[in-house]
Protein backbone atom coordinates (compact mmCIF):
# COMPACT_ATOMS: atom_id res chain seq x y z
CA UNK A 1 0.00 0.00 0.00
CA UNK A 2 2.78 2.70 0.95
CA UNK A 3 4.27 2.32 -2.51
CA UNK A 4 1.10 2.77 -4.19
CA UNK A 5 0.14 5.73 -2.27
CA UNK A 6 3.40 7.12 -2.63
CA UNK A 7 2.95 6.68 -6.59
CA UNK A 8 -0.61 7.72 -7.04
CA UNK A 9 -0.47 10.36 -3.82
CA UNK A 10 3.35 11.64 -4.43
CA UNK A 11 4.11 11.28 -0.88
CA UNK A 12 7.45 10.70 0.29
CA UNK A 13 7.85 6.95 1.81
CA UNK A 14 7.76 8.91 5.45
CA UNK A 15 3.94 11.23 4.87
CA UNK A 16 2.82 7.48 3.10
CA UNK A 17 3.33 5.59 6.05
CA UNK A 18 1.78 8.28 8.38
CA UNK A 19 -1.52 8.06 6.40
CA UNK A 20 -1.38 4.22 6.37
CA UNK A 21 -0.87 4.13 9.94
CA UNK A 22 -3.39 7.19 10.75
CA UNK A 23 -6.28 5.24 8.61
CA UNK A 24 -5.97 1.97 10.07
CA UNK A 25 -5.60 3.60 13.80
CA UNK A 26 -9.08 5.77 12.56
CA UNK A 27 -10.74 2.58 11.78
CA UNK A 28 -11.03 1.97 15.57
CA UNK A 29 -11.56 5.52 16.12
CA UNK A 30 -15.26 6.12 14.72
CA UNK A 31 -16.15 9.28 16.32
CA UNK A 32 -12.65 10.88 15.25
CA UNK A 33 -13.46 9.81 11.97
CA UNK A 34 -16.54 11.08 11.97
CA UNK A 35 -15.48 14.72 13.12
CA UNK A 36 -12.96 14.96 10.58
CA UNK A 37 -15.31 14.26 7.46
CA UNK A 38 -17.39 16.79 9.25
CA UNK A 39 -13.93 19.13 9.47
CA UNK A 40 -14.64 19.55 13.09
CA UNK A 41 -11.09 18.90 13.09
CA UNK A 42 -8.09 19.09 10.85
CA UNK A 43 -5.78 16.00 9.20
CA UNK A 44 -2.89 17.10 12.09
CA UNK A 45 -5.37 16.88 14.77
CA UNK A 46 -6.39 12.95 13.42
CA UNK A 47 -2.67 12.53 13.34
CA UNK A 48 -2.16 13.28 16.73
CA UNK A 49 -5.31 10.98 18.19
CA UNK A 50 -4.06 8.23 15.96
CA UNK A 51 -0.31 8.24 17.03
CA UNK A 52 -2.07 8.62 20.60
CA UNK A 53 -4.05 5.36 20.18
CA UNK A 54 -0.93 3.19 18.73
CA UNK A 55 0.60 4.17 22.07
CA UNK A 56 -1.86 3.31 24.69
CA UNK A 57 -4.34 1.16 22.50
CA UNK A 58 -7.45 2.50 20.83
CA UNK A 59 -9.67 1.25 23.68
CA UNK A 60 -8.23 3.59 26.32
CA UNK A 61 -8.75 6.56 23.13
CA UNK A 62 -11.91 5.56 23.10
CA UNK A 63 -12.87 5.95 26.55
CA UNK A 64 -11.76 9.47 26.63
CA UNK A 65 -12.70 10.60 22.94
CA UNK A 66 -15.35 12.85 23.50
CA UNK A 67 -13.21 14.68 25.86
CA UNK A 68 -10.25 14.97 23.46
CA UNK A 69 -12.28 15.84 20.30
CA UNK A 70 -13.74 18.98 22.71
CA UNK A 71 -9.77 19.86 22.96
CA UNK A 72 -9.41 19.45 19.41
CA UNK A 73 -11.82 21.21 18.42
CA UNK A 74 -10.59 24.71 20.02
CA UNK A 75 -6.96 24.23 19.86
CA UNK A 76 -4.13 24.26 17.03
CA UNK A 77 -2.72 20.97 16.34
CA UNK A 78 0.81 22.00 18.29
CA UNK A 79 -1.38 22.57 21.55
CA UNK A 80 -3.67 19.82 21.01
CA UNK A 81 -0.38 17.59 20.67
CA UNK A 82 0.37 18.37 24.02
CA UNK A 83 -3.08 17.29 25.38
CA UNK A 84 -3.20 13.91 23.84
CA UNK A 85 0.92 13.49 25.42
CA UNK A 86 -0.74 14.61 28.65
CA UNK A 87 -3.53 12.05 28.31
CA UNK A 88 -0.81 9.12 27.43
CA UNK A 89 1.26 9.77 30.64
CA UNK A 90 -2.05 9.63 32.57
CA UNK A 91 -2.83 6.43 31.43
CA UNK A 92 0.35 4.81 30.84
CA UNK A 93 3.23 6.73 32.45
CA UNK A 94 6.05 3.91 31.36
CA UNK A 95 4.77 3.89 27.56
CA UNK A 96 4.96 7.54 27.40
CA UNK A 97 8.66 7.09 28.90
CA UNK A 98 9.30 4.54 26.40
CA UNK A 99 8.27 6.76 23.89
CA UNK A 100 10.20 10.03 25.05
CA UNK A 101 13.22 7.81 25.20
CA UNK A 102 13.07 5.90 21.66
CA UNK A 103 12.69 10.43 20.49
CA UNK A 104 15.49 10.61 22.64
CA UNK A 105 17.49 8.18 20.21
CA UNK A 106 16.35 10.33 17.29
CA UNK A 107 18.37 13.37 18.16
CA UNK A 108 20.71 15.05 16.23
CA UNK A 109 22.86 17.96 15.01
CA UNK A 110 24.45 18.79 11.74
CA UNK A 111 26.79 21.54 11.08
CA UNK A 112 27.23 21.34 7.03
CA UNK A 113 30.01 23.01 4.94
CA UNK A 114 29.92 26.59 3.45
CA UNK A 115 28.25 26.83 0.40
CA UNK A 116 26.94 30.13 -1.18
CA UNK A 117 28.60 32.15 1.29
CA UNK A 118 26.38 30.12 4.48
CA UNK A 119 26.65 27.12 6.82
CA UNK A 120 23.57 25.26 7.02
CA UNK A 121 22.77 23.94 10.90
CA UNK A 122 19.95 21.58 11.25
CA UNK A 123 19.19 18.78 14.29
CA UNK A 124 16.18 17.95 16.39
CA UNK A 125 16.42 17.38 20.38
CA UNK A 126 13.82 16.61 22.75
CA UNK A 127 11.74 18.74 24.38
CA UNK A 128 13.16 19.43 27.50
CA UNK A 129 16.63 20.41 25.65
CA UNK A 130 14.76 22.62 23.17
CA UNK A 131 13.72 24.59 26.28
CA UNK A 132 16.89 24.93 27.88
CA UNK A 133 18.43 25.99 24.17
CA UNK A 134 15.56 28.43 23.40
CA UNK A 135 15.52 30.23 27.25
CA UNK A 136 19.64 30.24 26.70
CA UNK A 137 19.05 32.33 22.95
CA UNK A 138 16.01 34.17 23.99
CA UNK A 139 17.34 37.17 25.73
CA UNK A 140 20.00 37.84 22.85
CA UNK A 141 17.03 37.38 20.27
CA UNK A 142 14.95 40.57 21.28
CA UNK A 143 14.62 43.31 19.00
CA UNK A 144 16.28 46.50 19.46
CA UNK A 145 14.75 49.99 18.62
CA UNK A 146 14.83 50.57 14.43
CA UNK A 147 15.77 46.70 14.29
CA UNK A 148 15.40 45.18 10.92
CA UNK A 149 16.40 42.38 11.48
CA UNK A 150 13.64 39.31 10.62
CA UNK A 151 13.36 36.91 13.68
CA UNK A 152 15.49 34.22 12.16
CA UNK A 153 17.89 36.61 11.85
CA UNK A 154 17.74 37.71 15.25
CA UNK A 155 18.08 33.81 16.61
CA UNK A 156 20.75 33.46 14.17
CA UNK A 157 22.64 36.17 16.03
CA UNK A 158 21.45 35.23 19.48
CA UNK A 159 23.31 31.66 18.95
CA UNK A 160 26.46 32.98 18.15
CA UNK A 161 26.44 35.20 20.52
CA UNK A 162 25.66 32.76 23.36
CA UNK A 163 28.27 30.76 21.66
CA UNK A 164 30.90 33.43 21.89
CA UNK A 165 30.19 34.13 25.57
CA UNK A 166 30.10 30.53 26.81
CA UNK A 167 32.29 28.24 23.87
CA UNK A 168 35.88 29.81 24.72
CA UNK A 169 36.93 25.66 24.97
CA UNK A 170 38.36 26.15 28.02
CA UNK A 171 37.36 24.22 31.17
CA UNK A 172 37.39 26.50 34.47
CA UNK A 173 35.53 26.58 37.62
CA UNK A 174 32.99 24.61 39.23
CA UNK A 175 29.68 24.71 37.14
CA UNK A 176 27.98 26.25 39.95
CA UNK A 177 27.36 29.57 38.16
CA UNK A 178 23.98 31.14 36.56
CA UNK A 179 21.78 28.40 34.43
CA UNK A 180 19.31 29.12 32.25
CA UNK A 181 16.20 29.43 33.78
CA UNK A 182 14.32 26.27 32.25
CA UNK A 183 10.55 26.74 33.63
CA UNK A 184 8.20 23.24 34.15
CA UNK A 185 5.06 22.77 35.62
CA UNK A 186 4.56 19.72 37.60
CA UNK A 187 1.96 18.27 39.72
CA UNK A 188 3.28 16.98 42.98
CA UNK A 189 2.13 13.79 42.28
CA UNK A 190 4.05 13.65 39.53
CA UNK A 191 6.90 15.03 41.53
CA UNK A 192 6.48 11.63 43.53
CA UNK A 193 5.82 9.10 40.42
CA UNK A 194 2.03 8.21 41.66
CA UNK A 195 0.47 6.59 38.98
CA UNK A 196 -1.57 8.61 36.92
CA UNK A 197 -0.53 11.93 37.18
CA UNK A 198 -0.28 14.22 34.51
CA UNK A 199 3.26 15.47 32.69
CA UNK A 200 5.34 18.14 32.92
CA UNK A 201 4.15 20.70 31.23
CA UNK A 202 7.35 23.15 29.51
CA UNK A 203 7.37 26.85 29.67
CA UNK A 204 7.80 26.88 25.78
CA UNK A 205 5.17 24.36 25.06
CA UNK A 206 5.17 20.84 25.42
CA UNK A 207 5.41 18.08 27.79
CA UNK A 208 8.35 15.76 29.34
CA UNK A 209 7.54 12.58 30.98
CA UNK A 210 7.44 12.21 35.25
CA UNK A 211 11.23 10.90 34.84
CA UNK A 212 12.59 13.68 32.94
CA UNK A 213 10.90 15.97 35.68
CA UNK A 214 12.49 14.17 38.44
CA UNK A 215 15.47 14.12 37.06
CA UNK A 216 15.39 17.71 36.36
CA UNK A 217 14.66 18.54 40.02
CA UNK A 218 17.61 17.16 40.89
CA UNK A 219 19.03 20.44 41.09
CA UNK A 220 16.69 23.04 40.60
CA UNK A 221 15.04 25.71 42.81
CA UNK A 222 10.95 24.82 43.44
CA UNK A 223 8.14 27.44 43.70
CA UNK A 224 5.21 25.71 44.92
CA UNK A 225 1.59 27.06 44.08
CA UNK A 226 -0.94 25.51 46.34
CA UNK A 227 -5.22 26.64 46.57
CA UNK A 228 -8.04 26.85 44.36
CA UNK A 229 -8.93 30.37 44.63
CA UNK A 230 -6.62 32.86 46.16
CA UNK A 231 -3.04 31.18 44.75
CA UNK A 232 -0.83 31.10 47.74
CA UNK A 233 2.60 31.11 47.30
CA UNK A 234 5.38 28.84 48.55
CA UNK A 235 8.98 29.15 47.24
CA UNK A 236 11.60 26.90 48.99
CA UNK A 237 14.84 26.95 46.55
CA UNK A 238 17.67 25.33 49.62
CA UNK A 239 15.35 22.12 49.69
CA UNK A 240 17.02 20.87 46.52
CA UNK A 241 18.66 23.74 44.97
CA UNK A 242 22.23 22.51 45.70
CA UNK A 243 23.91 25.37 47.40
CA UNK A 244 27.82 26.91 46.36
CA UNK A 245 29.56 26.11 49.02
CA UNK A 246 28.11 21.90 48.89
CA UNK A 247 28.59 22.47 45.06
CA UNK A 248 32.19 23.13 45.59
CA UNK A 249 32.71 20.23 48.30
CA UNK A 250 31.08 18.05 45.65
CA UNK A 251 33.54 19.09 42.81
CA UNK A 252 36.51 18.68 44.85
CA UNK A 253 35.41 15.33 46.21
CA UNK A 254 34.01 13.77 42.58
CA UNK A 255 36.25 15.97 40.37
CA UNK A 256 34.49 14.78 37.35
CA UNK A 257 30.90 12.62 36.17
CA UNK A 258 31.38 9.46 38.68
CA UNK A 259 29.32 7.50 36.18
CA UNK A 260 31.79 4.49 35.70
CA UNK A 261 34.42 5.10 33.10
CA UNK A 262 33.12 8.64 32.02
CA UNK A 263 35.20 11.48 32.50
CA UNK A 264 33.40 14.58 31.77
CA UNK A 265 34.51 17.52 34.04
CA UNK A 266 32.59 19.20 36.65
CA UNK A 267 31.34 22.59 34.41
CA UNK A 268 29.19 19.70 32.53
CA UNK A 269 27.68 18.10 35.53
CA UNK A 270 24.80 18.37 37.78
CA UNK A 271 24.73 17.32 41.03
CA UNK A 272 22.61 14.22 41.62
CA UNK A 273 20.48 13.03 44.79
CA UNK A 274 21.65 9.03 44.98
CA UNK A 275 17.90 8.79 46.73
CA UNK A 276 15.89 11.11 44.47
CA UNK A 277 14.93 14.60 46.06
CA UNK A 278 11.12 13.76 44.92
CA UNK A 279 11.64 10.72 47.48
CA UNK A 280 12.68 12.79 50.35
CA UNK A 281 16.16 12.25 49.49
CA UNK A 282 18.41 14.89 51.20
CA UNK A 283 20.48 17.60 49.82
CA UNK A 284 23.83 16.40 51.79
CA UNK A 285 26.88 15.98 50.46
CA UNK A 286 26.99 12.09 51.20
CA UNK A 287 23.24 11.84 49.08
CA UNK A 288 25.08 13.82 46.01
CA UNK A 289 27.17 13.00 42.94
CA UNK A 290 28.30 14.60 39.71
CA UNK A 291 26.61 13.35 37.12
CA UNK A 292 27.35 14.38 33.04
CA UNK A 293 23.89 15.51 31.62
CA UNK A 294 23.72 11.97 29.50
CA UNK A 295 24.19 9.83 32.45
CA UNK A 296 22.17 11.57 34.36
CA UNK A 297 19.54 10.62 31.82
CA UNK A 298 20.52 7.23 32.12
CA UNK A 299 19.81 7.03 35.76
CA UNK A 300 16.12 9.10 35.54
CA UNK A 301 14.56 7.85 32.42
CA UNK A 302 16.52 4.94 31.80
CA UNK A 303 16.06 3.08 34.94
CA UNK A 304 19.81 3.12 35.71
CA UNK A 305 20.97 3.02 39.50
CA UNK A 306 23.75 4.20 40.72
CA UNK A 307 25.33 4.07 44.63
CA UNK A 308 28.74 5.09 46.24
CA UNK A 309 30.30 2.08 47.71
CA UNK A 310 33.68 2.00 49.64
CA UNK A 311 34.05 5.33 48.04
CA UNK A 312 33.91 4.02 44.38
CA UNK A 313 30.50 4.18 42.57
CA UNK A 314 28.95 1.52 40.70
CA UNK A 315 26.35 1.47 37.79
CA UNK A 316 23.90 -1.00 37.67
CA UNK A 317 21.73 -1.28 34.75
CA UNK A 318 17.66 -1.69 35.04
CA UNK A 319 16.18 -5.20 35.16
CA UNK A 320 15.17 -6.81 31.37
CA UNK A 321 11.49 -6.61 31.15
CA UNK A 322 10.83 -10.30 30.09
CA UNK A 323 7.57 -9.55 28.27
CA UNK A 324 6.37 -6.52 26.69
CA UNK A 325 3.08 -5.04 27.88
CA UNK A 326 -0.02 -6.41 25.81
CA UNK A 327 -2.15 -3.68 24.81
CA UNK A 328 -6.15 -4.00 23.74
CA UNK A 329 -7.48 -2.56 20.96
Amino acid sequence: MVPWLRTHGKLSAGAAAEHLETARQLEQLPRTEEALARGEIGYQHAVAMARTAEHVGAAQVRKAESMLLKAAESMDPGQFVGVAKDFEHQVDAESALTEANRAHQRRYLQIGEAMNGLVRIEGQVTPDAGAIIRTAIEPYAKPSKGDERTAGQRMADALLEVCRRGGTGLVSGNGGGPRPQLIITAAVDTLAGIDGAPAGQLEWGGTVPGETVRRLACDSAITRITGLGELEWEISQASRTIPPSTRRALVARDHHCVFPGCDRPAPWCDGHHLIFWADGGPTKLENLGLVCGPHHRKVHEEGWTLKRKDDRWVATPPPLRVAARARSA
